[in-house]
């Protein structure tokens, strides 16, 4: 399935019955999932986050652009935020099955209606960008509404859609395709923006002007630093250079950074740089922040914008937060998610945090998830939920979220699925289930590191195995299911007969697919027992015993379900490939429970 995550942000976040008209007129299109609503009052901006089909999310954006123009007067508007428009920016994002040059596309579709049917300026930005200064949302907001017709009058600045002309009530829309964007709010126990802003400028890609003199604790206390000729300034250390070319050269040289790119940040013209002020470079790349006052919290905020959170994940930058807070006497509080957050991004701060701890990092996703949110004070300011806030966690299917006793008595039932590929898949689980355990039963207790780094390797692996063979319980009885469709498919002519025995073929290659995945997942749980009983404490050594023997019944029962199905396959190469793989694998895995069950009995005696 195709789908995209759309978020809207528009300018009004005082008036909840605007707020829930233009909801409304989103939700008013069929397949939507508006996920997350978050206004603010002192910004006076709500952003929306909802997800669905390519077309859907389409005209969804277009209903909601076309209502918030209806109901705000940016005349009227003001607020902490930067802003252009009453709908400011609209992104797509790609969430499963779709690329970036598609949601693109989409932007441009939405573009051209919005200018089209509504009279609104539109400017494109991000991968929709028609030249390289438009793909920057800073470089468009500049000047933000009350400078919109001055921009409009630029010939540089013609909308890519729309009038050229403004449009004083609902003044301009940046719409386009970017990646996931983490909105992410740190809270300081301080009411000063400068205190925020402070701490944003050294965080930020962008940076900021360098200062000299009474820079600590406050750094914007200090005194500008300006370049003069033959007196140009690195903003990361003391050196003076003769030439602009000579400070590029250092920049590059001493501290790994492209000063004339920086400049550009700046409105800085690397070529005229005599009275500008120098630089000094942020921490993070991809990262945008500002300071601000948030009356309602009762406190500032350092607002952050992060946009490729796999370069620079929010941990990251709570932590140096935390330390550039600690140095001026300020504490962080706590810290916010604005709309959704990617499962990735808390799950690694969730592995930062334990392996922080002395902890093992092979534990349930849940468990990662609470840690992280506990560990990044997510819910300082507002309620954090998992479930809503948190997109793309990966969940089992319907057989496992069932009760033990009801998943028992649906295997017994008069149906040929879930069977023995579902069970096995099970057994396999829980057999890696209890090497993890064993191995986190030990993890973070005095013992030699080389030790401790392999016991949460295999637990880190141990979780992972475990979630595949989850993840297998039902896809083994949604591959027969496949099969089964291709059975009662129609075969009363020659073609129709031909088509149902290619596709059963096929069907029956899947069903085979499946438990040997089981197979080989499980034999690799056998072997993490294995590394689990010779590692951990003896007195769990029973446990790495059952789980060995868990995990052989992952893999006799897997290939089972093999060779079961091998017998109706016509493919004779196909047949002969997978006879020898199982033979391989179950020869493999009575071996690795024969070993591990010999060093069992040796350490319970």
């Amino acid at each position: 399935m195709k789908l995209v995550e759309c978020v809207p942000n528009f300018s009004e976040g005082r008036d909840k019955a605007v707020i829930e008209d233009v909801c409304g007129a989103i939700r008013s299109v069929d397949g939507i999932d508006l996920r997350d609503v978050d206004p603010g009052a002192d910004t006076n901006r709500v952003v929306v986050t909802f997800f669905g089909t390519p077309e859907a999310v389409l005209e969804a954006a277009f209903r909601g652009i076309a209502r918030a123009a209806e109901r705000i007067d940016m005349a009227r508007h003001s607020g902490a935020h930067p802003r252009m428009g009453a709908t400011d920016v609209c992104p797509f994002v790609p969430v499963e099955g779709v690329t970036m040059t598609e949601c693109a596309e989409l932007a441009r579709r939405l573009g051209r209606r919005v200018g089209d049917e509504l009279a609104i300026p539109v400017y494109l930005y991000e991968a929709a960008a028609a030249s390289p200064e438009r793909r920057s949302l800073a470089n468009i907001r500049r000047g933000e509404y009350e400078g919109l017709a001055a921009k409009l009058a630029d010939p540089a600045w013609r909308p890519d859609f729309g009038p050229a002309r403004a449009n004083a009530r609902s003044g301009a829309t940046v719409i386009g395709a970017r990646e996931f964007l983490i909105a992410y709010n740190v809270n300081l126990n301080s009411r000063a923006k400068d205190h925020a802003t402070d701490l944003a400028f050294e965080l930020r890609e962008k940076g900021r002007s360098a200062r000299r003199g009474a820079t600590r604790p406050f750094y914007y206390k200090g005194e500008l630093v300006k370049h003069a000729a033959g007196r140009f300034a690195c903003g990361s250390c003391d050196a003076i250079e003769a030439t602009a070319d000579a400070l590029f050269s250092h920049t590059e040289r001493v501290h790994g950074f492209d000063y004339r790119a920086l400049c550009r940040l700046h409105d800085q013209d690397p070529a005229q740089l005599e009275g500008c002020s120098a630089i000094k470079p942020g921490k993070f790349p991809h990262c945008r922040a500002i300071g601000w006052e948030v009356p309602q919290y009762d406190r500032a905020q350092i607002s952050i914008n992060l946009t490729d959170w796999k370069v620079t994940p929010p941990h990251l930058v709570l932590e140096e937060a935390r330390r550039l807070a600690a140095e001026r006497g300020l504490v962080v509080t706590g810290s916010e998610v604005v709309g959704l957050i990617p499962f990735g991004a808390l799950r690694e701060a969730g592995r930062f945090y334990l392996a922080q701890q002395g902890r093992s990092t092979g534990v349930p996703t849940e468990d990662l998830l609470r840690t992280a949110a506990q560990s990044m004070g997510l819910s300082d300011v507002a309620a954090f939920s998992i479930a809503d806030k948190v997109i793309g966690i990966p969940r089992p299917g319907a057989l496992v979220q069932k009760r033990t006793d009801e998943l028992v008595h649906e295997v017994s039932r008069d149906s040929p699925a879930p069977g023995g590929g579902s069970v096995a898949a099970l057994a396999g689980a829980l057999g890696a289930a209890l090497a993890t355990m064993v191995a986190n039963l030990v993890i973070g207790k005095p013992k030699d590191a080389a030790r401790e780094a392999a016991l949460c390797a295999l637990a880190d692996e141990g979780q992972r195995i475990k979630d595949a063979l989850l993840f297998a319980v039902d896809a083994d009885t949604d591959a027969f299911a496949g099969y089964l469709a291709a059975v009662r498919l129609p075969k009363a002519t020659a073609a129709e007969q031909a088509t149902r025995k290619t596709a059963m073929q096929a069907g029956l290659k899947e069903a085979v697919r499946v438990p040997l995945g089981t197979a080989e997942a499980s034999l690799r749980a056998i072997e993490l027992c294995k590394s689990a009983a010779a590692l951990g404490n003896p007195a769990s050594a029973s446990d790495a015993g059952v789980g060995a023997q868990m995990g052989l019944c992952g893999v006799t029962g897997g290939l089972l379900n093999v060779l079961i199905n091998l017998k109706q396959i016509d493919d004779a190469a196909f047949v002969a490939e997978m006879r020898t793989r199982c033979a391989a694998l179950e020869a493999s895995a009575k071996r690795a429970c024969d070993e591990t069950m010999s060093t069992v009995r040796s350490l319970i005696g």
